[in-house]
């Protein structure tokens, strides 16, 4: 098949249109990541940075799947995508950012047969692994 002057053109402006669709959804997800971290550190007073190094120090991926942590394909407990559209946590307290927080910290305080541990995390850093769950 020969290619004119006029297929290679609309084969350029296709691509160049696709390229610049591509760029445009990049900042609108970037945008939306931003606004996302923004508000869960509002919400929870942490920082979701922090989150990821916290996760892997306690070990939260072994029994969970968490959105962005590499590794992290636990089937013990429920997987953590979505939390924040949640109405429960671990069907036992409401998804609020306090609840989340003391969850993290002392499972046992809702839910005393729980299978999950007190890690020894302490508040603060429950504060940051939240926002992280809540940012994503």
């Amino acid at each position: 098949m020969r290619f004119t002057r006029s297929s290679w053109s609309t084969i350029a402006l296709g691509t160049a249109s696709l390229l610049i669709a591509a760029a445009v959804a990049t900042g609108f997800a970037r945008n939306e990541r931003r606004q996302n971290e923004s508000i869960a550190r509002a919400m929870t007073g942490g920082d979701p940075s922090r989150a990821p190094a916290l996760i892997r120090r306690y070990g939260c991926a072994g029994c969970h799947t968490i959105p962005g942590i590499p590794g992290s394909d636990g089937q013990v407990g429920a997987s953590l995508s979505d939390l924040r559209t949640r109405v429960y946590i671990a069907g036992v307290a409401t998804n609020a950012p306090d609840n989340l927080v003391q969850w993290i910290v002392t499972p046992q305080a809702f839910s005393p047969r729980t299978a999950m541990p007190a890690t020894g995390i302490t508040e603060a850093e429950a504060r940051d692994v939240a926002a992280y769950l809540y940012a994503q």
